[in-house]
């Protein structure tokens, strides 16, 4: 599965990973070893997420793709 939202992935010295947040999903993130462990988890939370918020009733964004930040 590919997301059409927006990934930021990181490292994060004080974990000693690759940190991937999703930030149109409030409280969305993974991590992994590798870049490319952490955008691969990060894809399996996304759609856990989605699950989870249809499950409850809650409201999904929909994606923007791309945001800006200062």
């Amino acid at each position: 599965m590919q997301s059409k939202y927006e990934i930021i992935i990181y490292w994060s010295e004080a974990d000693g990973s690759f940190v991937a947040e999703v930030p149109e999903l409030p409280g969305c993130m993974a991590d992994g070893k590798t870049y490319q462990k952490a955008l691969s988890n990060a894809e399996v939370v996304i759609q856990e997420w989605i699950e989870t918020a249809k499950a409850l009733g809650r409201a999904i964004p929909e994606p923007k793709g791309r945001l800006a930040y200062a």
